[in-house]
């Protein structure tokens, strides 16, 4: 089976993180990446304010919704209204460690559970046409063996799941952090790599402490795609890079892809949104050139303030020597 290209290069859902402000910034350095929503509680997306948690830029296609939850009909019915409002496909949160999430019988611990899993999966999947995915944990706990993540792949297999995202990282379900969840656990590609080959008809994507261009490229050797995490978020320009070398896609310069984003930001503040909330998702667009301290400094300090607007972000280029007007 070909890979589906759509999934060759993705952006993960973090939590407080990959809202909709993040993800039109994304695109614009990536004009094909495959962008994630946070997670969304299933129970919110069926009682809450549903046009606030579902909002997105039409421009953010391909976009994905990721659900959280454990309950059959609750998470067909939230993936319907997912549908609905435009997504691109239904992800399901069978990652996070996290004791709210634990709390809630959703997230990692899920792979505890495999035919609860399909179960929910399966009805997910009776009820909408875009594709259905499973965003997991190479194991729990004392699920140390590949033969633990092979059995759990082909729960989701036989539930009709195409596409699995495997962060290769095992999660500890008590006595750590969801940030040490991220560090701590020792990463295993080639387990990842193997549930490639030995399961071909699976679209397998890779997560977990990829950085770099050189390193997403070397995992596309042996997985169909590469979802990125921290990196694109604290350097987003790398998402840059990886649409150039996968891609062709001209390298922007840095200070037009913010040029590029003058119009989002001042439709927003029109709107009565806080420039900050914005500005946050901004700060490490200049990683690693000369002139990123000023430029997080002055956007730190100054996108908070009350009427904040866009001469923020251009008295921040200009603090970095980054400023020119596009042509």
């Amino acid at each position: 089976m070909t890979a589906q290209p759509t999934w060759r290069l993705c952006v993960a859902p973090m939590m407080d993180w990959t809202d909709r402000h993040c993800r039109f910034f994304h695109r614009l350095l990536s004009p094909h990446a495959r962008l994630y929503t946070e997670m969304v509680n299933a129970h919110a997306v069926r009682h809450g304010d549903r046009a606030r948690l579902l909002a997105f830029d039409p421009s953010e296609h391909p976009v994905a919704l990721q659900l959280g939850g454990a309950e059959p009909e609750l998470l067909a019915a939230a993936a319907r209204q997912g549908e609905a409002a435009g997504y691109d496909e239904i992800n399901l949160n069978l990652g996070c460690p996290s004791d709210r999430v634990q709390a809630g019988r959703f997230g990692a611990c899920l792979m505890r559970e495999p035919v609860l899993v399909a179960e929910c999966l399966a009805a997910m999947r009776e009820a909408v046409r875009v594709p259905v995915t499973a965003k997991c944990r190479i194991g729990v706990d004392d699920q140390d063996a590949y033969a633990d993540l092979q059995r759990f792949a082909v729960a989701l297999f036989e539930a009709g799941v195409r596409v699995v995202v495997v962060h290769a990282r095992k999660a500890w379900l008590k006595g750590l952090s969801p940030k040490e969840n991220r560090e701590i656990p020792p990463l295993d590609y080639p387990r990842v790599y193997r549930l490639k080959r030995e399961m071909p008809d699976f679209t397998v994507v890779v997560n977990g402490g990829i950085v770099a261009v050189e390193q997403a490229l070397a995992h596309l050797e042996h997985v169909d795609g590469v979802m990125l995490g921290r990196a694109a978020y604290h350097d987003p320009y790398v998402l840059a890079r990886l649409e150039h070398a996968l891609y062709g896609t001209p390298l922007p310069a840095r200070a037009d892809v913010l040029q590029a984003l003058r119009a989002y930001v001042e439709a927003e503040v029109a709107r009565g949104t806080r420039l900050q909330h914005i500005a946050r998702h901004l700060l490490g667009l200049f990683q690693g050139e000369p002139g990123a301290r000023a430029f997080r400094r002055h956007l730190s300090e100054h996108a908070h303030r009350e009427g904040a607007g866009w001469d923020v972000i251009e008295a921040a280029l200009a603090t970095c020597g980054a400023w020119r007007h596009a042509a």
